[in-house]
């Protein structure tokens, strides 16, 4: 092989067999594409050991992209569940698949995963190390991290989320201005125990490059994790989260001089006010790298009703130059998300996506909202189901009200405006009798 990693081909003027899909599905001259991905602006997560992949773009021109996490817990190990829940991500069109998967037979599942997934993958080492090396927190050595990270990158994992920016640094600056929910990322939390317990600063930002030179040989695309990142509107936009998004900057360049691709992942909470200048910031600091966003959820008093408080800002987001949102489903906050959750999730989460692609003008978005208004005025039921982003609960609503005539909905009936101009403009009498 004549190169390293997508960005490397990129560079090289090499056109992969992943860029020529991708190109294909954006609508995107190969040459536009192959120069965002050279700088950076476009990732194509895409582990060459990933051989069920049909590959996707994230970045500058393409459409929004949406991430499904889920994965296996001390608190709920049921494997077939969880494959119940990829089959349905896969169903309903996701992109990318988080597995967050910390208890158990955690490679077994992973390896599934992988064989049986057209989306690309996502994992965050962090999370698997402490159960798959079977040792207290405090325990767990450098080698010992970048031992998992490896594992997971054999495993066929496309991307993966470090948390190399929760530097030594950081964490004092998050001690001298406390915030009202602390660390709320999983994986930062871990890591900034680990370096209090330790003494020592984070293995991932100390030892930067032995990272790279993973993700290198295998051309694992890095989400560089925000540790900082808001966990209540209050929290947002301050010193932690902004002075890590810096250092994150910083990262991503030297990574791409190592031909690895990047994405930035950002805000998780957030007022409607500060999405847009957020999502300017990070651009401008991480000099144009993909934007991956959990949300971020509009306000702090919904639990239940997440999905909803995701998707408003989500679609904010994506609008204002974020890339790539994840899910978020009505059990945030609450349990692991159930099947029936996950579904809600995904449908809410690419409501928002589509919602954005139709501001950013991506090739493609209006021609599907085009179609359904044509359906609707020519009074087709069956057409605009189809076309539903969610067609079995469309077809469900509207066979349990069946109407008297024929042609309409129970909402209108005869009256139905469509119906009478249809009608109207032929030249033929209404009756609404």
């Amino acid at each position: 092989m004549d190169y390293t990693t997508q960005m490397d081909a990129a560079r090289k003027g090499i056109v992969t067999s992943q860029m020529k899909i991708v190109a294909a599905k954006e609508h995107m001259r190969m040459d536009d594409l192959m120069k965002l991905i050279a700088a950076g602006k476009i990732a194509i997560p895409a582990n060459r050991l990933h051989t069920a992949l049909s590959p996707e773009a994230v970045g500058q021109n393409c459409r929004t992209k949406i991430n499904v996490n889920l994965g296996v817990s001390p608190e709920h190990n049921n494997h077939e569940e969880e494959l119940q829940k990829v089959q349905s991500a896969i169903d309903m069109k996701a992109e990318a698949i988080m597995d967050l998967s910390n208890f158990g037979k955690t490679r077994e599942f992973r390896r599934k995963l992988v064989g049986m997934s057209t989306a690309m993958i996502g994992t965050v080492p962090m999370y698997d190390a402490v159960g798959m090396l079977d040792k207290d927190l405090v325990d767990i050595t450098e080698d010992e991290f970048f031992s998992v990270v490896e594992q997971h990158a054999e495993d066929g994992v496309d991307f993966m989320t470090i948390h190399c920016g929760m530097n030594r640094k950081t964490a004092e600056r998050i001690k001298a201005n406390p915030r009202l929910t602390n660390v709320v990322s999983r994986g930062g939390s871990l890591l900034f125990a680990w370096m209090e317990m330790n003494g020592k600063e984070n293995p991932f930002y100390e030892h930067y490059d032995r990272l790279l030179d993973i993700c290198e040989k295998y051309d694992v695309t890095l989400s560089l994790g925000d540790a900082c990142r808001p966990g209540c509107t209050h929290d947002a936009t301050d010193a932690a989260q902004i002075e890590e998004l810096i250092t994150l900057g910083e990262l991503t360049k030297r990574a791409w001089a190592h031909n690895v691709q990047v994405m930035i992942e950002g805000p998780g909470h957030m007022v409607l006010n500060e999405i847009a200048a957020n999502m300017k910031i990070e651009k401008r600091l991480c000099h144009g790298a993909p934007f991956y966003v959990l949300g971020p959820l509009v306000t702090d008093i919904a639990p239940g009703y997440d999905h909803i408080t995701s998707a408003i800002g989500g679609a904010i987001a994506a609008s204002c130059g974020a890339d790539f949102l994840c899910y978020v489903t009505p059990a945030e906050h609450l349990r692991l998300p159930s099947v029936e959750d996950v579904k809600n999730g995904i449908i809410a989460t690419r409501i928002a996506a589509h919602a954005a692609d139709l501001a950013k003008g991506i090739p493609g978005a209006q021609d599907w909202d085009d179609a359904m208004s044509k359906a609707r005025v020519n009074v087709d039921f069956d057409t605009m189901i189809d076309l539903a982003i969610d067609p079995k609960k469309a077809r469900d609503y509207y066979e349990s009200s069946k109407p008297e005539c024929e042609g309409t909905c129970t909402m209108c009936g005869k009256m139905c405006p469509a119906r009478t101009m249809k009608k109207i403009l032929a030249g033929e009498k209404v009756s609404i009798r």
